[in-house]
């Protein structure tokens, strides 16, 4: 055995025990500044050295064996948010070496961004589905949101989970040549039938219309755009839900073009993939809770729940007993809400995620939340924080497998990919809608 390899031995079995099989070795280790100079250097060259495409993110903890120079063990963030554990030997020749890595246990199987760079300075509100073939991503881009030149673009997730370019699947397009932006894409894949993707069209959200294309190859193509019916707009933000009837349930609101603005949900109905429609009116007045863009969760039987956002700073609930025909009293719950979009799906195991900004301000943190029943919510994880930045719009679905996916708006400037394992999610209580520290 060389000196190396002693020092890699005997930091191994001081600093994680349960991976070796003799007892530790003596040489204690000391608490040291996650911002020393030292311990930056080391923690940085321990996520280069693993994989030179992270970076560092932060330090959560730091310790110190006097060694043949020095030992650092190290807890730390990396640029994709992912935790891990490493120890780093600082040499007497003043050269480095990682001696150990190992991932922490986490529900965050996989961070990515869809695309790196895209024909749109500009994008926002992400969408994502589970085809037969695969993922498949959409979101708007375009100079800026409300933009004539703002279109709807898709990305299809390959087999080896690499994603295609975005490719302009709709824009505002006229017959007169005219050109209206294009808004919140909503992607959904309806049993043993073709995916539909809907969206927007229009100057504003008060004067906007509702289409939908189709697709019969998993995204690849899409059909002509059909233009809805007067006053149905398909799934305002958040993907639709199918009932055991086959009925395709759309959740959907409305933004009158008063002042001060009336928010109001509702829902939307097609037996028959979007050929004839019916729909809910209006669940409230729009005032006294100002709510838009629900989510559907279900509760058992034909016990449903939407949630979304509001102007209220809270996140609104709304029940129904008879599979969305009629609806109860809007409420606000006690988690809150910037005035941003948030999505929900309910799991194969009966629990339920909400994934949405935990502030009263602002579009940073973005949190998900875990509940048993669809009232009482826990915490479970952060996935931005950094302050004064956007990550917003999120979507979020399960697939087949039972991993999670979810997508979301990363500073209006790219669409990033998280996949959990939802079996590994840990949460905390939440006490009058408090995250934990």
């Amino acid at each position: 055995m060389n000196l190396r390899q002693f020092f890699a031995l005997a930091v191994l079995a001081t600093a994680f025990p349960a991976c070796m099989d003799t007892a530790a070795m003596p040489g204690g280790f000391t608490q040291v500044s996650t911002t020393s100079r030292e311990v930056l250097q080391a923690a940085t060259f321990a996520v280069q050295a693993h994989d030179a495409m992270l970076s560092l993110k932060k330090v959560v903890s730091a310790e110190q064996q006097v060694v043949a120079g020095f030992n650092y063990k190290l807890t730390l963030i990396t640029s994709d948010g992912r935790k891990a554990d490493a120890v780093v030997w600082h040499k007497l020749d003043d050269s480095l070496e990682l001696t150990f890595w190992k991932w922490a246990t986490t529900a965050v199987l996989k961070t990515e961004y869809i695309y790196d760079t895209g024909p749109y300075p500009s994008i926002h509100a992400t969408t994502t589905v589970e085809t037969p073939t695969g993922l498949v991503t959409a979101w708007f881009g375009g100079t800026a949101e409300g933009k004539p030149d703002v279109s709807i673009w898709v990305s299809r997730q390959f087999t080896d989970e690499r994603w295609t370019d975005g490719v302009e699947a709709a824009n505002g397009l006229q017959p007169d040549g005219k050109r209206h932006p294009t808004w919140n894409p909503v992607l959904f894949q309806p049993k043993d039938a073709p995916l539909m993707l809907f969206y927007k069209v229009g100057p504003s959200p008060s004067t906007w219309w509702g289409e939908l294309k189709t697709s019969v190859d998993g995204g690849k193509t899409w059909s002509a755009a059909q233009k809805l019916p007067k006053g149905i707009f398909g799934p305002i933000k958040n993907k639709p839900v199918q009932l055991a009837n086959g009925d395709i349930l759309c959740p959907t609101s409305n933004e009158t073009d008063t002042k001060p603005s009336a928010w109001a949900i509702y829902f939307e109905r097609t037996s028959d993939l979007g050929k004839t429609w019916t729909r809910t009116a209006l669940l409230h007045d729009g005032l006294k809770i100002s709510a838009i863009q629900p989510s559907i969760l279900f509760l058992g039987g034909e016990q449903l729940q939407a949630m979304g956002r509001t102007k209220q700073g809270k996140v609104f609930q709304i029940t129904s007993v008879d599979a969305g025909k009629t609806w109860g009293e809007i409420s606000l719950t006690d988690l809150p809400n910037p005035n941003s979009g948030t999505d929900a799906v309910t799991l194969t195991d009966g629990r339920h995620l909400l994934i949405y900004n935990h502030t009263g301000k602002g579009r940073s943190p973005l949190n998900l939340a875990v509940s048993k029943d669809g009232k009482n919510w826990e915490a479970a994880l952060v996935f931005e924080d950094e302050p004064k930045k956007e990550f917003s719009y999120p979507a979020i679905i399960q697939t087949k497998d039972g991993l999670v996916h979810i997508t979301y708006t990363w500073q209006r400037k790219k669409v990033k990919h998280i996949v959990l394992d939802p079996a590994q999610l840990t949460t905390k209580p939440m006490v009058n809608g408090q995250w934990p520290r």
